[in-house]
């Protein structure tokens, strides 16, 4: 005897998608925005395409992060986490805070060579949640350079910052952040030549930051001589 009312057909992708925890399954809906940035950049991303290159159903990135913006928005924040834990490893190999300042800057450059979509993501106010954790995690490498430029004029790092020293922080960021731009949108490959940008990076941007911080680096004083 036929049924009369067969079963619903097995939606093609059922038997892919993941048991993830709630937990799990925001992790794998980030990892997966983020390589679709990685391959397609901005452009690529939709909650849907986030779904279906994790696994899940449809509604889940909505689900739990309650929109594009909400997703996007966790996305750049582990990119500033993961572009503050390169600066600070960069850092951290180097006594002299000049040399640690050109470090981080060539740092800074790599990591949007690596990372495109995810770095010009970071820096797309217009498609991000205004949330205090994003704020928070954009200062953290900030104030990394912050401490490093107050070192290399012999201050505490948690001396004020006057003019010269936000002068020399700005000029530091605007330094790698226009490399940063200018690679990922390929208009190094002309001045690089022979090399590779990358090595074009590591070798040029160090000279241009050294215009920056002229001299040696001022020691800072012991707590005792300090006013």
């Amino acid at each position: 005897m036929t049924d009369r009312h067969p079963s619903p057909p097995t939606p093609p992708d059922a038997d892919k998608r993941a048991p993830y925890h709630h937990g799990a399954l925001q992790t794998a809906l980030i990892e997966a925005t983020d390589a679709i940035l990685l391959e397609s950049g901005i452009e690529g991303f939709t909650l849907r395409a986030a779904a279906r290159r994790a696994g899940v159903s449809a509604a889940a990135p909505a689900h739990h992060f309650g929109s594009a913006a909400g997703l996007l928005t966790e996305v750049a924040i582990r990119g500033y986490d993961d572009l503050a834990a390169a600066l600070k490893t960069v850092a951290g190999a180097h006594a002299d805070p000049g040399a640690a300042l050109r470090a981080m800057g060539v740092a800074y450059v790599r990591f949007a060579m690596t990372y495109p979509g995810r770095f010009k993501l970071m820096y797309r106010k217009d498609l991000l949640v205004n949330a205090e954790p994003l704020h928070e995690a954009a200062q953290a490498s900030l104030r990394m350079v912050k401490d490093a430029v107050q070192r290399y004029l012999g201050r505490a790092a948690d001396a004020p910052m006057d003019r010269p020293a936000e002068a020399l922080v700005l000029g530091c960021w605007s330094s790698a952040h226009g490399f940063a731009q200018l690679a990922i949108e390929g208009r190094l490959a002309n001045h690089a030549g022979a090399m590779s940008v990358a090595a074009y990076v590591d070798t040029i941007l160090p000279e241009v930051m050294a215009m920056l911080l002229p001299g040696p680096a001022r020691p800072v004083p012991a707590p005792a001589d300090r006013p």
